[in-house]
């Protein structure tokens, strides 16, 4: 079928594009380069949605510039775990899950021992820390873990949630949502904190009623995804009205067959027939006219649907509270 859609991108690039990223981090992040195809791509990713929280938080320009350089190399030390571990599509076993933990660590020494990276370094040590004192390697609680990092680690969760579940499309990402959200709440399957010794009381009982994620934070990415949701849908709409452009103009060809195969005057017939070559494209014909017709006409159904079915999510999203 002719006039396939374009390719819709999940994340916009564009508020990257408005800060000039690819001149400023040309040397922090061609270390990039040698990460493996999967684990740049989701570097790449968080940078973006990061880089989006920022501007939705009314971060000043140099403070998500500093985010979103964190953001692409806050999972450098993955360089080091070894592919069968890192690209296991299974679960992992507790040792492979320690093992892969390390990548905190290894991702932090990597970045302190170059002076211009050397800032960037808490994002990699720190963005599987929990507000909660749950999270690794060194089990940081909300007032030792930097706001930059709280911001990363939204984004970080939510790309990992939508990479594994390879998402085409925003049509079941409340699901993702509701995710982040359990994880912004206390949890009470974790270990009671009350039960540390280590921890004065009041730090106990404000622990005990945080989640891993910051709340805040959260909630603005319900803003950047329903924003996106929106923009697939314009975008998705353009599209659908070319389908309906299609749809008349063969329509029309199909008037004019039904009439051309009616009638039993042969000049009548080849008057119907130039009319209708008018409105073919090239390596469109008489023949092949059915299947492009019913091509179309599922093209259409199906982008409808998709577009009732963002407008649900949409309003589903709405609906959640952090």
């Amino acid at each position: 079928m002719r006039g396939k859609p374009p390719v819709f991108d999940f994340y916009d690039k564009a508020s990257l594009k408005s800060y000039n990223l690819s001149e400023n981090m040309r040397y922090q992040l061609n270390m990039l380069d040698t990460l493996d195809v999967f684990t740049r791509k989701h570097c790449e990713n968080v940078a973006s949605i990061t880089c989006r929280l920022c501007e939705y938080l009314h971060c000043r320009k140099g403070f998500t510039e500093f985010c979103t350089i964190g953001a692409y190399l806050h999972d450098i030390g993955k360089l080091y775990i070894p592919p069968e571990i890192l690209q296991k599509p299974g679960k992992l076993t507790e040792e492979e899950f320690e093992t892969m933990k390390t990548h905190t660590t290894l991702g932090y020494e990597v970045l302190m021992k170059d002076p211009q990276l050397r800032p960037y370094a808490h994002f990699a040590l720190s963005h599987h820390e929990g507000l909660n004192g749950t999270g690794y390697p060194q089990g940081l609680t909300k007032k030792e873990i930097p706001y930059e990092v709280q911001i990363v680690s939204v984004a970080d969760e939510f790309d990992a949630i939508v990479s594994k579940r390879q998402y085409k499309t925003h049509i079941g990402i409340s699901d993702t949502l509701k995710i982040l959200i359990e994880n912004s709440h206390p949890n009470p399957n974790e270990k009671n904190i009350e039960q540390d010794k280590s921890v004065a009381l009041n730090e106990m009982r404000n622990l005990a009623k945080l989640g891993k994620l910051n709340p805040a934070i959260v909630k603005v990415l319900f803003k950047v995804v329903s924003d996106d949701i929106g923009y697939e849908i314009s975008f998705r709409e353009s599209y659908i009205f070319d389908l309906k452009d299609e749809l008349k103009r063969l329509d029309e060809i199909k008037k004019y067959r039904d009439k051309m195969n009616k009638t039993s005057n042969e000049k009548q017939k080849n008057y119907f027939l130039e009319y209708i070559k008018t409105y073919l494209k090239p390596e469109e014909n008489l023949e092949n006219f059915d299947q492009l017709y019913i091509e179309y006409k599922e093209a259409y159904e199906n982008r409808k649907n998709e577009i009732d079915n963002l407008y649900k999510e949409l309003k589903t999203i709405k609906k959640l509270k952090v």
